[in-house]
């Protein structure tokens, strides 16, 4: 027998669902970062700061709670106006930044300093959260959106932060258990160790979907139809929105998932072939697991997806 809603929620919101006193205690630490770090950027450089927003699954409330296979990560997009949209200006503004972030901190409150392709991170000690801070070239003549860049290969994305977060809450306002769907999928994909697939690519497939199908009225049967739809597609087809135009360009690469909020951003196109076959295979097994699951009522079947956690009443 399939698992009820009933059961599936209690899941995601007593082991799955970020705790609302983590959620206050890691937007306190947000905060304060971007106080700080906006002031020291204000006093200390030439650099002009528009607009800061919180952005990626914390801002979207599809992250999971930390656990070993879970990080906790909070993305904060640093909007810098009068900068040439370029890889170079970029690299040197997340110089700067980290430089900031490593004198506004001391050593025995952070655990680790990185520059990463398109952010700094800052990974706080005691609390297990990361923070990403993404520099992002304003696009003056478009409100909230701006040129973000990957220092490593030069190549930038036009898109908007704000507008994503917007396109998954309108999702939520479609269907009250779209987020806890996103959040089973991530939390098979973090215990399969399926690392190319990424949050954002989770959410939109489910808002795929989601536009696609309606909404049934099964939860399970719902995650059950997202390993299917990947394992049966190949991730060969082009995953677009009604909110995309007429004017999505022919994408060359091996998995094609249109930013909602920006037809020329395929957000998957770092996805290699042989990644997408690994996603493919792992989606295919899982599938085959949860229909026995299901048909077999078994939850020990179950935790092989979501790991030993897994449990659908109070102990």
């Amino acid at each position: 027998m399939a698992l009820n809603n009933t059961q599936l929620r209690y899941y995601d919101a007593n082991v799955l669902r970020l705790p609302a006193d983590k959620r206050k205690e890691y937007n306190a630490l947000v905060d304060r970062l971007i106080d700080n770090l906006s002031a020291n950027v204000r006093d200390r450089t030439e650099i002009k700061i528009t607009r800061v927003v919180k952005a990626g699954s914390f801002a979207k409330h599809t992250i999971l709670r930390k656990t070993t296979e879970d990080p906790v990560d909070v993305d904060v997009v640093f909007y810098i106006s009068g900068k040439d949209a370029s890889a170079e200006t970029i690299e040197g503004l997340t110089a700067d930044i980290t430089k900031l972030l490593i004198a506004q901190y001391p050593t025995k409150s952070v655990e680790d300093f990185t520059i990463q392709s398109k952010a700094a991170t800052v990974a706080f000690v005691g609390s297990g959260l990361s923070v990403d801070i993404v520099p992002v070239i304003e696009d003056e003549g478009k409100a909230g959106y701006g040129w973000q860049f990957d220092i490593r290969d030069g190549s930038r994305n036009h898109t908007c932060a704000p507008c994503q977060v917007d396109f998954v809450y309108k999702r939520k306002l479609a269907d009250s258990d779209f987020r806890a769907l996103v959040r089973l999928g991530k939390r098979w994909r973090n215990r399969a160790e399926i690392k190319p697939l990424k949050s954002f690519h989770i959410e939109l497939i489910f808002a795929f979907l989601q536009d696609r199908d309606g909404k049934p009225t099964s939860i399970e049967q719902r995650f059950r139809d997202f390993l299917l739809y990947i394992a049966h597609s190949g991730l060969k087809e082009r995953i677009s929105f009604p909110e995309n135009g007429t004017g999505i360009p022919a994408f060359t690469d091996p998995v094609v998932i249109v930013d909602p909020v920006c037809d020329s951003n395929n957000v998957a196109s770092r996805i290699t072939e042989a990644e997408r076959k690994a996603i493919v295979e792992a989606a295919s097994e899982a599938w085959e697991v949860a229909h026995f699951a299901s048909a077999e009522n078994d939850d020990e079947v179950w935790k092989e997806l979501f790991g030993p956690k897994f449990r659908t009443k109070d102990q």
